[in-house]
């Protein structure tokens, strides 16, 4: 299995048997169930398909709702497909229910994993806060009320036009964001809690994917 999905139950701090404080986030780590095998033959590449979450059936179109018949399974809010040649589809069936105790060995303190998130919306924020702008000028050199302005964003007569990609104000957060390299420190297969060093993205109850 190359990963598993998760949601953020929040942050804590463990410390080590050295007596090291370290700041960690606490992932609930499963279950999930294969809701579908691809394979080469069939589809051209080997991949899991993992549901997670539970969903109201009156709020499941029926195209979904036969899919999860087929796995035998309630509705599950989340699907995530994960894809790699070296998965042995034949280790699983449709329908399976994969918790953190099944991947004993695979996930186990001192590794390291990453963690894909969707980082807490901010809305719509000006140049400062979204591109870490210092400002035009100073309170004492002739500006007035343009301390947080964006300043200039492109030439004049040539070629009277904003450049595609230009940071400006706009839209911040709410986005995929994948954090690299995070050691585990715990693995709580029992209540299927993991956790990880530092932070990861998402506000508390967020859905997050663990790859490895």
């Amino acid at each position: 299995m190359p990963g598993i999905i998760g949601k953020k139950i929040g942050m804590t701090s463990v410390f080590t048997p050295e007596g090291k404080n370290f700041p960690c986030t606490v992932i609930e780590a499963g279950p999930c169930v294969v809701t579908q095998i691809k394979t080469v033959e069939k589809d051209g590449y080997n991949a899991l398909q993992l549901g997670f979450g539970e969903k109201k059936e009156k709020n499941t179109p029926k195209a979904e709702k036969k899919h999860f018949e087929k796995a035998k399974t309630s509705p599950k809010r989340i699907l995530v497909e994960f894809r790699k040649d070296s998965i042995n589809v034949n280790d699983y069936h449709r329908g399976q229910t994969i918790t953190l105790a099944d991947m004993e060995g695979k996930i186990t303190p001192n590794d390291y994993v990453d963690v894909v998130g969707t980082s807490k919306g901010k809305g719509f924020q000006g140049v400062m806060k979204r591109h870490n702008f210092g400002g035009v000028g100073g309170a004492t050199h002739g500006q007035h009320n343009r301390l947080r302005a964006p300043g200039s964003m492109g030439a004049s007569s040539f070629p009277s036009r904003v450049f595609p990609g230009q940071r400006m104000a706009g839209h911040k957060g709410s986005a995929r964001v994948k954090m690299q390299n995070l050691l585990v420190l715990q693995v709580i297969a029992e209540k299927n809690l993991l956790l990880v060093k530092g932070s990861v993205p998402g506000a508390a109850g967020s859905t997050v994917i663990i790859e490895y």
